[in-house]
C-alpha cells in the first residue's frame, strides 16, 4: 500500500525539484563551452550506459523487447525532440522562460489522452485549467510590448521551449497508451536514452563543426549533473518513490521544478524577469495544477464545504 507525504517525502521531493530546476541553468551556464546540442547529446550517451549496465545487472529487460521496442523507438524519438527544442531553445531564451514553458508538458500530455483514452477525458475543473495555463502562456510570450530584436530571439526561445513541453507531453502519451506502461520504467528510460542520442548524434554530426568544446570545469560539472545526477540518480530516486508513495502526492510536490528553475537563473545566470513574463507564469503554474491535481482539489473543496455547513 502506498503512503500518503511524509517530512522524508518533502525533503527528497525538495532536493529533486532543485536538482531538475537546475539542469536547463547548468546547460546555459556551460554554453560558451560546450554548445548546448552536443551536452545534450552526450548527456543522453553517458545516461544511457549507467541506465543499461543497471538493466542487465537487474535482468528486468528480459521478455519485454518483442512487444516494447516500437513504442519505445517512437517514445525515444519524442524524447529526442524534447531535448532538441531544449537545446536549441537556450540559445535564445532564457533559463527561466524554459523552466516554466518546458513544464506545461502536463497539459499536453491531458489533451492527448483525453483523445486516446476515453478513460482520461477531462473534467470542467481541467479545461478551466487548460483555459488559464494558455492564457498564461499569451501572457508570458507578450513580454513588456518592445518588440526589439533582442525580444524577438527570446520569443523563438520560448516557442521552442514550448515545443519541447509538447514532445515531452507527447513521450508520456506514448508511454500510456502503449505496452511501455506495463515495462519496467529503467527500460522505458533507456529506450529514451539510447534513441535520443543516435537521433541527437546524427544530427549533430550532419549539421557541421559543433565548436567550440572546451573541457573547463563548469563544461564537466554540467555533464555530470545533467548525465549522472539528473538522467540517472534523480530517476530512478522518482521511481523508487512512485512504488512507495500516492502519485497524486509526488505530482503536487514535483510543481516547485519550475519555481527551483526560475530563481536559479535569476540567482546564477542574473536572468531579468518581466512583471508580463512572472504573471503569466503563475497563470500557466496555476492551469497546470488544476489540469493535473483536480480530483484532489476537487475532494479539498468538498471537504472545507463539509466542514464549514
Amino acid at each position: 500500500m502506498r503512503k500518503s507525504a511524509d517530512l522524508f517525502l518533502f525533503q527528497l521531493m525538495l532536493l529533486l525539484c532543485a536538482l531538475w530546476g537546475l539542469q536547463q541553468v547548468a546547460i546555459k551556464l556551460a554554453a560558451a563551452d560546450i554548445v548546448p546540442l552536443l551536452q545534450v547529446t552526450l548527456r543522453s550517451a553517458i545516461a544511457a550506459v549507467l541506465v543499461g549496465a543497471l538493466l542487465l545487472w537487474q535482468g528486468s529487460w528480459r521478455g519485454w523487447l518483442g512487444s516494447t521496442w516500437r513504442g519505445g523507438l517512437l517514445a525515444g524519438t519524442l524524447f529526442a525532440l524534447e531535448f532538441f527544442f531544449i537545446a536549441q531553445g537556450l540559445q535564445y531564451t532564457s533559463a527561466s522562460h524554459m523552466a516554466v514553458f518546458l513544464y506545461t508538458a502536463p497539459i499536453f500530455s491531458a489533451l492527448g489522452l483525453a483523445l486516446l483514452l476515453p478513460s482520461e477525458r477531462l473534467h470542467r475543473l481541467q479545461w478551466l485549467g487548460v483555459a488559464l495555463c494558455f492564457a498564461g502562456i499569451v501572457l508570458a510570450f507578450g513580454g513588456d510590448g518592445d518588440w526589439a530584436e533582442l525580444n524577438r530571439q527570446m520569443l523563438l526561445g520560448d516557442g521552442l521551449a514550448l515545443l519541447a513541453g509538447l514532445s515531452w507531453g507527447l513521450t508520456t502519451v506514448v508511454v500510456r497508451g502503449s505496452r511501455l506502461s506495463e515495462a519496467p520504467p529503467t527500460l522505458t528510460l533507456f529506450y529514451q536514452l539510447l534513441v535520443s542520442f543516435v537521433l541527437l548524434l546524427g544530427y549533430a554530426l550532419a549539421s557541421g563543426p559543433l565548436a567550440p568544446i572546451s573541457w573547463t570545469p563548469v563544461s564537466i560539472s554540467s555533464l555530470l549533473l545533467q548525465a549522472v545526477v539528473v538522467s540517472f540518480l534523480s530517476y530512478l530516486a522518482w521511481y523508487w518513490l512512485l512504488r512507495r508513495y500516492l502519485a497524486s502526492n509526488l505530482a503536487v510536490f514535483s510543481f516547485m521544478t519550475p519555481l527551483f528553475g526560475v530563481t536559479f537563473g535569476v540567482l546564477i545566470l542574473q536572468e531579468s524577469l518581466s512583471l508580463a513574463f512572472v504573471l503569466g507564469a503563475a497563470l500557466v503554474m496555476l492551469g497546470i495544477l488544476l489540469v493535473s491535481q483536480h480530483a484532489w482539489l476537487r475532494n479539498r473543496l468538498q471537504h472545507w464545504r463539509a466542514a464549514s455547513n
